[in-house]
């Protein structure tokens, strides 16, 4: 696979392609593994998990280099977000290994029951282009930490930190066989992740119709499948709201990674009321966004990630145009000399109608979608108003608005007066056709893990059940 740089279209380097016997032969490599990893004492691979954390902490401007020069992610974003939350995250599943606990169950007088949780076995991981590094931790961390193995398909459009990390976990001590890096093409190699007979789980994030072929191919031996996938975030600013907070957070909702994040709020309701004035703020604010080379510290926004999803994301600039919408801002590419060899989409500001394809399908770039709304029944409509359910957010002073709203969008997460921030003990994921299951927290070891439930009769007295004559 050649691998380009998206700020410049130029080769990097070659990565190999695996394709499916590769896999077999990760699988019983994992296989092989499987039985001392599961038996191995769960504080020592809290261990192994803290010192790769250390390892990352130890490797951070390398790691934040890779992967600006293999997304287009700033490398001020890459530096203080990326490389930070990834060591958070394996040092969260480090600490949690050695603390999870079954239950013991109230059942008739005479019997303990209690249940334990063991690990499911080899698990397929499939990690998405636009935050390689972070679902790398995401995936590995409490698939390890719950004592499975692992066989990991990157996006073949972004591999170098996954495969930088799996040299870091050679260092850090995991036996062989633990972790099998794969990378190759969704078509082959992830084809095999999921339709494999000798995995347990797989793990994808990527977009709902890849979800859905996922799903499909799992089906051969029933293994479990965790999705998460596209989605189309409603960001509401109600009449009450802080203006420029609400203005600075909806800009970090849409333009951080040039809008590639499935939790973008890449639909901004405004209320009529304070719309005009949002606006203002908003557009001069985007106006001032600084494209450039994502090495540069001073660049705010890069590249997109490859040639073909630039095209797509401007291409429905316009389909917003065809069905009747009005550009506010953007919807090209810049004019910068600069910047003509790269993958870059200006910051694009769309006003639109609630059923207009761009306030219904995933973008997936710098682009947001205006939706203005009467009331807070209007409001929360709209917000429910697509087939996803992944990230939301409100910005409100009234208290009582706050906590309804939070209880009725359907999404897997909301934000209120803020927006995009996780943390590896909050769950992450979503409903609908945003898929299902969650990465972090303890939600995700519960989805590493299978329950056993154990029966011991202590005192109990058990009648014959079948009486013999004499």
């Amino acid at each position: 696979v050649r691998k380009l740089n998206p700020a410049t279209g130029e080769v990097i380097t070659k990565i190999a392609a695996a394709e499916a016997e590769d896999v077999d032969v990760a699988v019983q490599a994992a296989q092989k593994a499987f039985p001392a990893w599961a038996e191995t004492p769960a504080a020592e691979r809290g261990r192994l998990l803290l010192r790769l954390a250390d390892l990352i902490e130890e490797n951070s401007e390398e790691l934040a280099q890779l992967e600006s020069l293999d997304t287009g992610h700033p490398i001020k974003d890459s530096r203080r977000l990326d490389v930070p939350r990834t060591a958070a995250c394996f040092r969260y599943f480090g600490g949690i290994a050695d603390k999870i606990e079954g239950n013991v169950i109230p059942v008739e007088q005479g019997f303990l029951n209690y249940t334990t949780r063991e690990p499911i076995g080899v698990v397929g991981q499939i990690v998405p282009w636009n935050f390689p590094l972070m679902f790398t931790s995401w995936k590995l961390g409490p698939a390890l930490a719950a004592g499975n193995v692992v066989v990991m398909k990157p996006s073949e459009i972004t591999p170098l930190s996954t495969l930088k990390i799996a040299e870091l976990i050679k260092k850090a001590g995991f036996p062989d066989g633990v972790v099998n890096i794969v990378p190759g093409y969704g078509h082959t190699a992830g084809q095999r992740l999921a339709d494999h007979p000798d995995i347990g789980k797989i793990s994808f994030t990527g977009s709902t119709q890849t979800g859905r072929s996922i799903v499909n191919a799992s089906s051969g031996n029933l293994k479990r499948v965790q999705l998460e996938l596209g989605g189309k975030g409603a960001n509401i600013v109600f009449e009450d709201a802080n203006l420029d907070a609400a203005v600075n957070g909806a800009a970090w909702a849409i333009f951080h990674n040039q809008g590639q994040a499935c939790i973008a709020g890449s639909r901004l309701v405004l209320h009529e009321e304070i719309a005009d004035q949002f606006l203002e703020k908003f557009v001069a604010l985007a106006q001032s966004i600084r494209l450039g080379d994502p090495l540069d510290p001073n660049t705010e926004m890069g590249p997109l990630t490859s040639e073909l999803h630039r095209d797509k994301v401007l291409a429905y600039a316009k389909i917003a145009v065809e069905q009747g919408g009005k550009i506010l801002l953007g919807g090209t590419a810049p004019q910068d000399a600069r910047l003509k060899n790269g993958y870059f989409v200006m910051p694009t500001i769309v006003e639109a109608k609630v059923d207009d394809r761009v306030a219904q399908e995933e973008v997936f770039g710098p682009f947001v979608t205006v939706i203005r709304f009467k009331d807070d029944a209007e409001a929360l409509q709209i917000a429910n108003g697509t087939e996803y359910g992944l990230g939301s957010g409100l910005w409100t002073n009234n208290l009582q608005r706050a906590h309804l709203f939070a209880k009725k969008i359907k999404a897997g997460m909301c934000w209120i007066n803020s927006y995009k921030r996780v943390n590896p003990g909050s769950p992450f994921g979503g409903v609908g056709k945003s898929g299902y299951g969650r990465e972090m927290g303890f939600e995700a070891i519960h989805d590493y893990t299978e329950v056993k439930s154990v029966w011991v009769n202590v005192d109990a007295i058990i009648p014959p059940h079948f009486q013999r004559g004499e």
